[in-house]
């Protein structure tokens, strides 16, 4: 056998089984955790612990279905007192709000108010979105909201004063 054959042997039988023969071993690299698995959670209406949102918000309450509207990401129910109207002010997070019951209604600065019914959605932006918050007067206003930090209501100057 030539020099030139013995080669063209080692490279094409020898040197793939040495190669695919290493593989056969125990391998270094740990398998991926598994994920942690979802627990059923299940809270009746007369569970939930509504809380006062205060301060600045008189009348307003909250009850965290998930995370905590004080510490960080939640869920949580809102509900505005019939009548209730906050002043100008703006939100760190963004939010999104599905309304529940009442008629709920929001006026960004400068712009018309819109009011939204039971089943109506929107995503509040958070920073420098300026508005103001009202319920109208002939029902509580009980809506879900999912924000990804923590809630605060910051009073914009030029506002009407505190949340009644």
């Amino acid at each position: 056998m030539s020099t030139r054959n013995v080669l063209m042997f080692v490279m094409t039988f020898v040197l793939p089984v040495a190669v695919l023969g290493q593989g056969a071993g125990k391998t270094s690299a740990k398998p991926a955790p598994k994920p942690a698995e979802s627990q059923l959670v299940v809270m009746p209406a007369s569970d939930m612990k509504w809380t006062d949102l205060d301060p600045g918000a008189q009348g307003v309450k909250v009850a965290n279905l998930w995370g905590n509207h004080a510490d960080g990401a939640f869920g949580a129910l809102f509900k505005l007192p019939a009548g209730f109207a906050a002043p100008l002010h703006t939100h760190t997070h963004d939010m999104k709000v599905v309304i529940i019951s009442g008629t709920y209604i929001q006026a960004q600065e400068g712009k018309p108010e819109f009011r939204l019914g039971p089943g109506s959605y929107f995503l509040q932006p958070g920073g420098n979105y300026r508005h103001t918050t009202t319920c109208d007067q002939a029902s509580d206003c009980v809506f879900l909201v999912e924000s990804k930090g923590t809630f605060d209501l910051k009073s914009v100057d030029g506002g009407k004063g505190p949340a009644k």
